[in-house]
């Protein structure tokens, strides 16, 4: 069935009103018509089955019929990706939100190659993931911000896993041995992390610095790598 991520309040009988390129969507492309029914969420209300009660000229109208699944949160793990290339960037945010993290931040290091990011088209990219794989909330997108300032308003209690290109220990066992909680999972830039931000990121007491094995991956491979490591080890894989 059709999912879509709303913006409005979701509760029995409430009226829903998707965008306009989402009306267009129901009706033009996968050809919908009054009474058809599809799936919404907005990351607060849980999952709901709604019919298409009106078709207008410039958009549908939904009505929430059933709670089909009450809101859940999957387990706290967020991306730290230094900002790369578009299509690397991009892909990376996709299979990050496949992969469950709850939030992607864009981090600039010494070594990134400052660009233009479209925050918008990364929103849309973590939106669509999101519809696609059953999950009922979409990971926010943080902007671009220096790794220094990062690491001086670190979050207490939150675990940090180093993916070192240089080396560390195996994952899968220093995650294990580390236990869950949250934890944010950092990746560094083409050309990797300058000697010092190194230095200072395995100096931290709550970093748990890691190996991705004997080869040097590309940072969206890597991201994908990291996270698929840490939800086998601490995160939700066995429910």
């Amino acid at each position: 069935m059709i999912r879509l991520h709303v913006p409005t309040p979701l509760s029995a009988d409430a009226a829903v009103l998707p965008t306009l390129d989402q009306s267009r969507y129901l009706t033009q492309v996968m050809r919908l018509k009054l009474g058809d029914s599809l799936l919404a969420f907005n990351g607060r209300d849980g999952e709901w089955r709604c019919i298409i009660a009106e078709i207008l000229k410039k958009g549908v109208v939904l009505r929430a019929e059933e709670l089909v699944r009450p809101q859940a949160m999957g387990p706290d793990v967020q991306l730290l990706i230094a900002v790369v290339k578009k299509s690397a960037l991009e892909f990376a945010v996709e299979k990050a939100t496949e992969l469950g993290a709850r939030r992607v931040g864009l981090v600039v290091t010494h070594r990134t190659q400052v660009q233009h990011v479209r925050m918008d088209r990364l929103d849309a990219i973590a939106i669509e993931a999101a519809e696609q794989t059953g999950r009922l909330d979409v990971p926010m997108i943080d902007e671009p911000v220096k790794l220094a300032d990062l690491l001086d308003g670190w979050e207490a209690g939150r675990r940090l896993m180093f993916c070192d290109e240089t080396g560390g220990a195996p994952a899968a066992a220093a995650l294990a041995e580390a236990g869950g909680g949250p934890w944010t999972i950092m990746i560094g830039p083409e050309g990797g992390f300058s000697p010092e931000e190194r230095e200072r990121l395995r100096a931290l007491p709550f970093t748990t610095a890691v190996s991705l094995g004997p080869r040097i991956l590309r940072a969206d491979t890597a991201a994908i790598a990291a996270l698929t490591l840490w939800q086998a080890a601490v995160g939700d894989w066995d429910r």
